[in-house]
């Protein structure tokens, strides 16, 4: 009985779970679709990837950009099923529809603001957070993020410069068949800014550091680090290779603030410490936003 109730407590996890997950990617698409119709679109400031693409194609066949946007996506949603799995391709395609579909049904409002740069930037971080509100729930809107998500599994590149450096490709293309260079320069502004909004949606806007440090007091200083920084401490047992003595390491995850604070800490308890540091993008569990022990 109590196994049958676990079952059931389970599956009734993963569907909200799921339900959760398709209401981001939708507000997410919803976000991005606003992005793109009110402010970059009617302004002549081309979008990357695949939705740059349907923009190119709709100007040359006169044929709604929301329609390429569902075709042209086809050969790489068979990619992400390929390389990512059945959920994160079914949530792609969900994705892409809404985005579709509220593209369609924005395209005949008219923009929030005719100024080109103010298309630009603004419509940069509006686009930039659908698609990492997107991207950090399991999904995409676009084949070429699944190219670059991809290829940020395989390489030390975050998503956001995957698509950045595909999308300088197409915004030449773009000035070359449809619009002007200075379209096309506009396009790679506001792409920049995207790919920055992208990184810090999906990363995470604070900067969070995992600190290893080797100290010859190693109990006075995990003490007084806890006292002062709040944070939890792990002593990580390793050896010294060169005398084979056995050795506490400290390893704990700070903020970039409080950086300085442990770097005073360790320098007065132990001169000689050695401190590793490095970049986190993303920290969960172990109440670590309460400054609880890990």
């Amino acid at each position: 009985m109590k196994g049958l109730v676990f079952v059931v407590k389970t599956k009734k996890k993963r569907v909200l779970a799921e339900i959760k997950q398709l209401i981001m990617i939708t507000i997410g698409a919803l976000i991005a679709g606003f992005g793109l119709e009110l402010f970059l679109v009617p302004n002549n400031i081309l979008d990357g990837g695949v939705i740059g693409l349907s923009i190119i194609a709709s100007k040359i066949f006169g044929v709604p950009m929301s329609i390429f946007l569902i075709v042209l996506n086809i050969p790489f949603l068979f990619l992400g099923y390929r390389k990512m799995g059945t959920k994160f391709t079914l949530h792609t395609l969900f994705g892409v529809l809404v985005l579709s579909a509220f593209t369609a049904y924005l395209h005949h409002f008219e923009p929030v603001t005719n100024d080109l740069f103010l298309a630009t930037v603004i419509g940069a971080v509006i686009l930039g957070t659908g698609v990492g509100l997107v991207i950090r729930t399991g999904g995409a809107l676009d084949g070429t993020e699944i190219l670059a998500i991809i290829v940020s599994k395989k390489r030390p590149v975050s998503v956001g410069q995957t698509v950045m450096i595909m999308n300088v490709f197409i915004f030449i293309l773009a000035a070359l068949l449809v619009f002007s260079w200075e379209t096309a320069m506009y396009s790679i502004i506001t792409y920049y800014i995207a790919f920055k909004m992208i990184d810090i949606v999906v990363e995470g806007i604070e900067e969070l550091k995992s600190v290893t440090i080797i100290s010859d007091t190693p109990d006075v200083l995990a003490t007084e680090l806890n006292k002062v920084l709040g944070r939890g401490i792990t002593f990580i047992h390793g050896e010294g290779a060169y005398t084979n003595e056995p050795r506490k390491i400290i390893y704990t995850i700070v903020s970039r603030i409080e950086l300085s604070t442990l770097r005073e800490i360790a320098h007065e308890i132990d001169p000689s410490a050695l401190i590793a540091i490095e970049n986190m993008a993303d920290v969960t569990g172990s109440n670590f936003g309460n400054g609880e022990g890990h």
